[in-house]
């Protein structure tokens, strides 16, 4: 932790609160009823997961979707039924981050989509009047990267995308699993378990 130079961040746990709940109910009311075999905590499934490692792009995801619930669905009630997935993002998240980025290079590896991506989350970081690219040096994303935490190969295009050392660099993930692929490869690792501030787990770390 002495060296540490930058902080790489996940999204949905740490930074945005999500509630897996709350999406898997808004897909039952469309008539998508196993909605939760297919949706996680951690991962995804069938269409979701090749969603979020960019294998399909979001009119396929919308296709298949769409399929697997009776009388089919249009995009925008698909979309609005996977954004119930993210709650939002507490103001003193977005003010923390702001001031750490002052001492440290911030940069957000996230297992997400393009559909949630460029609506729900963008929305999310304009809610100080600024945008996502204020808050981080550099971002990675699942579905650009074509990979998923925690295989090694996301977190080395990481590395080759952001110009970072896992030496120099502490991951935070809600994810136990992720957190141990990152130490495996040399990254120092925090997991920020549920209802723990990253800003409280940086601070018991002297950071």
């Amino acid at each position: 932790m002495a060296h540490c130079k930058n902080l790489l961040f996940d999204l949905g746990g740490v930074i945005m609160d999500i509630d897996r709940e709350r999406c898997v109910r808004s897909f039952r009311r469309l008539g998508f009823e196993n909605a939760a075999e297919y949706l996680g905590d951690y991962g995804q499934q069938g269409p979701f997961e090749a969603l979020e490692a960019g294998r399909i792009d979001a009119r396929e995801f919308h296709r298949s979707i769409s399929a697997l619930i009776p009388g089919g669905a249009d995009d925008g009630r698909i979309d609005r039924a996977f954004n119930a997935f993210l709650v939002g993002i507490p103001l003193p998240r977005l003010r923390a981050l702001r001031e750490l980025r002052s001492r440290y290079g911030i940069y957000l590896l996230s297992n997400t989509n393009e559909i949630m991506w460029h609506s729900r989350i963008a929305r999310a970081f304009r809610a100080e009047g600024l945008d996502i690219n204020s808050y981080f040096d550099g971002i990675v994303t699942s579905f650009e990267a074509r990979a998923l935490k925690p295989s090694p190969e996301i977190f080395a295009y990481a590395q080759q995308k952001l110009g970072i050392r896992p030496q120099e660099t502490i991951f935070l993930d809600d994810s136990r699993a992720n957190v141990e692929a990152a130490r495996a490869l040399g990254f120092g690792a925090l997991q920020v378990e549920p209802g723990r501030e990253f800003t409280d787990i940086l601070k018991a770390q002297g950071l």
